[in-house]
């Protein structure tokens, strides 16, 4: 079986709605997994996807905030999902696929704009969300799954336009790559876009607060696709399509793709 999964930060599924169509007639993914949805389930648009034939989607929503979905064309099932932080924030959903992949759809907190939890509890939220990640991947080492998602970190030092300069800002401090790079290994989740195009500057997601984000280029990777360790070579031709950042009001963040056979 092979399968084509995006993952993007779609900042407002209801808003965006006209974008993720367009995304699917252009791209069509098999699967596409979106974060920050600012949507109960029951709110999602999920009939203007159907008509294009993503009848399927598993997701757990928020009125305005947080929210994750599992849209696809190939059956799914409602896997669960874990209420990290005991916050009970819509933040992770999964669904199992008909190969009996497991696909986890993530949407880390983003930490605030100070990195010291003593003097911002949204910077210790982050930590503590992507250490419990850590416990569990350690205590219950992933099989045959995929998980993606806005996990709001860039770990490579050419995952950020410049590392020395973000050093000490949230999603680039050594403790956030540090606890990143813990997480990961503890479940020996494979880095699939890294392993596809391992060298040179890889952003996907600029700010708004950049008059023109195209030219500055000012960007970070921050939304990631891992595969567990027994189906990590299945992965392959990753990409991130950068140009869907330009289309007309856009989410900060663009799709990530990559492609499974298994």
């Amino acid at each position: 079986m092979s399968f084509t999964l995006a993952t993007w930060n779609i900042n407002s599924v209801r808003l965006r709605s006209p974008l993720v169509q367009k995304f699917l007639i252009d791209h069509a993914p098999d699967v596409l997994c979106l974060q920050e949805c600012k949507s109960p389930v029951d709110k999602i648009p999920l009939a203007d996807f159907a008509a294009l034939g993503y009848g399927h989607m598993v997701a757990r929503g928020q009125k305005g905030y947080n929210g994750v979905a599992i849209l696809s064309r190939l059956p799914i099932e409602d896997a669960g999902h874990i209420d990290w932080c005991q916050k009970g924030d819509a933040r992770h959903v999964a669904a199992k696929l008909s190969n009996g992949v497991t696909v986890h759809n993530c949407y880390v907190p983003a930490g605030g704009d100070i990195p010291d939890r003593t003097l911002n509890d949204k910077f210790g939220h982050k930590l503590d969300y992507v250490e419990e990640m850590r416990t569990l991947f350690r205590d219950s080492r992933p099989e045959k799954a995929i998980l993606v998602g806005d996990l709001n970190i860039a770990p490579r030092e050419d995952d950020v336009w410049n590392h020395k300069a973000l050093l000490k800002v949230v999603s680039h401090t050594p403790v956030e790559v540090e606890a990143f790079e813990a997480a990961r290994e503890a479940g020996g989740w494979v880095d699939v876009t890294r392993q596809d195009i391992p060298q040179g500057q890889l952003y996907s997601w600029w700010s708004y607060r950049s008059p023109d984000w195209d030219a500055a280029d000012k960007g970070r990777r921050l939304d990631h696709i891992w595969a567990s360790a027994d189906i990590g070579n299945a992965g392959h031709s990753s990409t991130v399509l950068r140009h869907v950042r330009g289309w007309e009001q856009p989410s900060d963040h663009a799709p990530v793709l990559a492609s499974f056979d298994l």
